[in-house]
């Protein structure tokens, strides 16, 4: 008995020193440095036509980022905070004090407000009725069971399987998609490992980081691809779906293995030998299988087939949710199940990214980095960074669209035969290697829950922290960057 009340003590000091450093340390600096960056006159950041309400975008993003790295409060609470003090700081129809137009351009209210019910959001909370379905029927044990037959029992293979899996998926249908689709599948497979089984965060973790590079791989698969794409055409380059796929593709394929590496190490299994030693259901085959088997199926194939049928993913995730609403197989006792907490989590991103864009920030920033007179080299590398970074917080899709169309200029000004720098850049691969290496950068920025609709859905599982996520995300996103710039300079440039 006194050994047990001595780690019951232990364990109470803990928490407290826990505690003590959250909201004696923790919280008092980040307050301290965004009170610093909101209060400091503007020309303090030294960029040409920034406002006022600006500036209180970039102390939000400050403490936003500050406070989900340190968890000083849940995450999704963050993300609420940042949405209500958007609308009380930067919006039209906020306090009077702080949203005088004089100060910026100040984004609609409704705007904001519009970042709780975003379409993301809503194939999110698809996706989580297909989840909460699959297991009440016993659909993910069965689908879990036949995809363990295919990578065998030993955990590790079984993590490479998945990052396989969902790294494929990713390259013909949208990312978010493919993330909802293997949470279900997952699942059980998370339920089998022991609580303590590091293991579990690298599998929970293989989700965001299959799919966000998985996605670079093709020119559909995921929407700064897509620009690239169509940014090159437009500028008289022709990538053919083949060439990209014939470039791409490899490189996905050493990303995947570095990261199953990365996973491995930092998440070592405890388990030996994975089995679902699940019996098989002895529920009857009623009609309520049936319309939940057949809604899933067809949920999966309408995700898989957007390229064809032109249904957007996101509309498609909420045809579960009707189907089961409306033959009573969904009810207010499922509604409970959902993981609310990450629909404002991902709500809180998108408020974020809304911000930066209306209050014309992002521009700001992008117009303020002398592009003409670096050298390649340097605009190539910092142009990838501010990509990367951008994209960490708003969408990549945002982010793409919104630097390429600028460096298109610049790429096209370098490849001007009269141009002081044009061997230099033609020789690092020209236009193509620079709009594509964007495209890549914004794939590869998975730092925290809001950077990816993936990464949130990771975040879902319950097994994954920031400190995490943000640690094999920088990890991921260094390796890929200088791989990427390297890949497409140097190695197998188009």
């Amino acid at each position: 008995m006194p050994f047990v009340w001595k780690e019951v003590y232990k364990t109470k000091i803990m928490a407290n020193k826990k505690f003590n450093l959250k909201y004696c340390v923790f919280l008092p600096l980040v307050l301290a440095i965004t009170i610093f960056l909101w209060a400091v006159p503007v020309t303090f950041f030294g960029i040409d036509g920034l406002t006022v309400v600006q500036q209180r975008v970039i102390a939000l993003f400050v403490f936003a980022a500050l406070m989900w790295i340190f968890e000083i409060i849940p995450n999704w609470s963050t993300s609420l905070l940042v949405i209500v003090i958007s609308l009380l700081t930067i919006s039209n129809k906020g306090i009077g004090l702080f949203c005088d137009p004089q100060y910026g351009e100040l984004v609609k209210y409704s705007r904001i407000m519009s970042s709780m019910a975003d379409p993301v959001v809503m194939l999110f909370l698809g996706g989580f009725v297909l989840a909460i379905m699959a297991e009440k029927y016993g659909l993910d044990v069965t689908m879990a069971r036949a995809l363990l037959k295919l990578f065998g029992t030993k955990p590790e293979i079984v993590l490479l399987g998945f990052l396989i899996m969902i790294s494929v998926f990713s390259m013909f249908m949208s990312n978010t998609a493919t993330a909802a689709m293997m949470l279900a599948l997952l699942t059980p497979v998370l339920s089998k490992l022991p609580a303590d089984d590091k293991g579990k965060i690298g599998l929970a973790l293989s989700i965001p980081v299959a799919a966000n590079l998985g996605g670079i791989g093709t020119p559909i698969g995921t929407p700064p691809n897509a620009t690239a794409k169509g940014a090159l055409e437009q500028a008289g380059i022709d990538v053919s779906f083949g060439d990209w796929c014939v470039h791409m593709i490899p490189y996905v394929i050493i990303m995947i293995v570095i990261a199953w590496i990365i996973l491995r190490v930092f998440f070592p299994f405890k388990t030996k030998k994975l089995v679902l030693e699940i019996p098989e259901s002895n529920r009857q085959k009623d009609w309520k299988l049936y319309v939940v088997w057949i809604t899933f199926v067809g949920t999966i194939l309408l995700w898989a087939t957007e390229q064809l049928t032109h249904i957007n993913s996101n509309i498609v995730a909420l045809i579960p949710l009707g189907v089961f609403t409306a033959t009573g197989l969904f009810g207010k006792e499922e509604i409970k199940e959902i993981n609310w907490n990450v629909l404002w989590l991902v709500a809180g991103g998108f408020c974020l990214g809304y911000c930066l864009q209306d209050t014309g920030l992002a521009k700001t920033l992008i117009q303020a980095i002398p592009f003409g007179e670096m050298s390649v080299v340097l605009v190539l590398i910092v142009a990838g960074l501010v990509c990367y970074l951008l994209s960490n917080f708003i969408s990549n899709s945002a982010t793409a669209a919104l630097l390429i169309p600028i460096l298109i200029v610049v790429a096209n000004g370098m490849a001007d035969p009269t141009a002081a720098n044009n061997a230099s850049f033609l020789a690092l691969g020209g236009t193509q290697a620079m709009i594509i290496f964007i495209a890549v950068c914004a794939s590869i920025a998975m730092l925290f829950p809001i950077s990816t609709p993936p990464n949130a859905i990771a975040s879902a599982t319950g097994m994954v922290e920031t400190k995490d996520m943000t640690k094999v995300g920088l990890i991921i996103g260094f390796i890929g960057f200088v791989l990427g710039y390297f890949w497409l300079t140097k190695v197998f440039p188009f």
